[in-house]
């Protein structure tokens, strides 16, 4: 079963995330009701002051009655019992005073509300009903006895100052959950009046309406959906060329001039999407701390800017737009094209939500284990060629490459070939070169020979069943196929782990439906040889 997901869905009904975000944990004794089941009235919220004044843990409250009819004891008048029932059943408002038992069978003088909370049709869903302790009111001097009113309801006729505050406060959850106690540059006569003159505004139960302007992009929307598995193939094209395009490419003799040829129509795709992918995300709503949707535009903007801005920032730097523009760029600025790697941390959080799928999650290995064979194949073929250009003979005779030169018959060789220095550039849009006759390492395996047993080195270094045709000769090769060793034994314990864990998983899959098709098929042969004696 999928992961339960904040935010996916909208126009949001957030009335129980409210209650239970602003009075979890505080000492407000309330209860919440379904009133779409009579008779019952199953409670499906309980908050934490309720469990302290009544010692009742929230595990046992749940699903009884709202009415909390287990509180009830012997002194418990049978009236006030009738009255709560027929207020429920009725779906009226009923205020009322009862005494009540605690779980350890202490008795405690309570102040109760029954509060019908209705939807957007008019129905009735749910009742709030408020519990207050208000023995120590009663036995203050100065408060009267209460009162029968001969119609179920028990009513105070106190004057102390306590239990007028008591009154009140047993009512705040209703001030709290209609809006009165939010805003806080209210002027003090407008709350006493709020308080204390009018009636405080029955919450309802309904779908929140949402304003939101027509250029903000919802996260869950269908052209985001699309436009993220645009992002996510371009991702996986970066994760792939720019690894490859930096360990395989030429000129790489200090000083020169990198001879790339002009950059690709993907290259120039890819950066154009990741540009406008900074744009949309300025747009795009998200779900805050609390489970709600934002639309705000400033608050997406700040959002924005703080958790994922400056990695697109960095993975959209437009290298191959600037260089088709023939604008001044040096090889060295072509390593910032590595940082577009970052965005792969970008994945994970949309790919966790499908982490319960065993297909998926098999994928995603496979795919994983393969980035990181074809990272490890470039990072060996440049440890090669840096092992040759840094050998102190004219033609090195150690190393992998040179191994495999000899096997292809593909030797390195020295030779003259014009080499293009870079000169310090006069301006910002063009560049002064050199060209240069000198000697220059030549020859060898071609690029695609070299890539491919690369990768036939990596995959059999990572899965450990290397027959030794191509290994390691020079001390850093060494120490590379060692980390690459122990790469490979953690990866390989960790796809094990996990196809045992989604094999366990199908097999209780699969004998999950056997008890019924079990009893089904008894059903069947009973009703079988039933039916002839009938």
């Amino acid at each position: 079963m999928m992961p339960a997901m904040r935010g996916l869905l909208a126009p949001q009904n957030t009335f129980l995330d409210t209650i239970a975000t602003r009075f979890d944990g505080t000492h407000s004794n309330f209860v919440l009701g379904n009133a779409q089941l009579p008779h019952s009235y199953p409670v499906v919220y309980c908050s934490d002051g309720f469990c302290e004044l009544t010692g009742f843990a929230r595990a046992e409250v749940m699903q009884r009655s709202c009415a909390c009819t287990f509180l009830y004891g012997s002194d418990t008048g049978e009236q006030v019992k009738q009255c709560i029932q027929k207020a429920l059943n009725d779906k009226e408002e009923l205020k009322a005073e009862l005494l009540l038992y605690r779980k350890n069978g202490s008795q405690f003088l309570c102040l109760l509300d029954v509060v019908p909370i209705k939807n957007e049709k008019g129905e009735v869903v749910l009742f709030l009903v408020s519990y207050k302790d208000i023995t120590d009111t009663k036995n203050r001097p100065g408060a009267e006895r209460w009162k029968d009113t001969g119609r179920g309801e028990q009513h105070s006729r106190a004057t102390g100052k306590g239990f007028n505050a008591n009154r009140r406060r047993s009512r705040a959850v209703l001030y709290h959950l209609s809006g009165h106690l939010q805003k806080q540059n209210k002027a003090k006569a407008k709350i006493g009046k709020g308080v204390f003159g009018e009636k405080p505004r029955v919450p309802e139960y309904k779908v929140v309406s949402v304003r939101k302007s027509p250029f903000i992009l919802l996260h869950y929307g269908p052209f985001k959906a699309c436009w993220d598995c645009l992002i996510l193939l371009a991702t996986l094209y970066v994760a792939v060329t720019v690894p490859y395009s930096f360990c395989f490419g030429t000129g790489r003799e200090e000083g020169a001039k990198s001879p790339r040829s002009p950059p690709s129509a993907c290259d120039l795709v890819v950066e154009i999407l990741f540009i406008l992918d900074i744009i949309l995300n300025f747009r795009t709503t998200f779900v805050s701390q609390s489970g709600q949707v934002v639309f705000s535009s400033r608050l997406i903007f700040l959002h924005y800017i703080r958790t994922w801005f400056l990695l697109d920032l960095l993975a959209a730097l437009p290298v191959d737009l600037l260089y088709s523009f023939k604008v001044n760029i040096y090889f060295g600025a072509h390593l910032l094209k590595t940082v577009r790697l970052l965005r792969l941390l970008r994945l994970l959080p949309r790919l966790d939500r499908y982490s319960q799928y065993s297909a998926v999650v098999l994928s995603l290995l496979m795919v994983v284990f393969a980035l990181l064979a074809h990272w490890v194949a470039c990072v060996w073929y440049f440890i090669g060629q840096q092992e040759i250009q840094s050998s102190q003979s004219e033609v090195p005779e150690i190393g992998w490459l040179q191994e495999l030169a000899r096997r292809l018959e593909t030797p390195y060789y020295i030779g003259r070939k014009n080499i293009t220095r870079a000169l310090p550039a006069q301006n910002n849009y063009s560049e002064d070169t050199a060209n240069e006759t000198g000697l220059v390492l030549l020859g060898g395996p071609s690029s695609r020979s070299s890539y491919i047993t690369s990768l036939y080195f990596a995959l059999s270094s990572l899965t450990s069943v290397g027959f030794g045709n191509v290994s390691a000769n020079t001390d850093t090769e060494k120490i590379f196929s060692i980390c690459i060793m122990l790469i490979g034994a953690l990866m390989g314990q960790r796809c094990f782990g996990m196809s045992l864990q989604l094999s366990q998983a199908l097999c209780r899959r699969i004998l999950y439906p056997k008890p019924y098709a079990d009893l089904r098929d008894y059903i069947r042969y009973f009703m079988g040889v039933q039916s002839p004696s009938a």
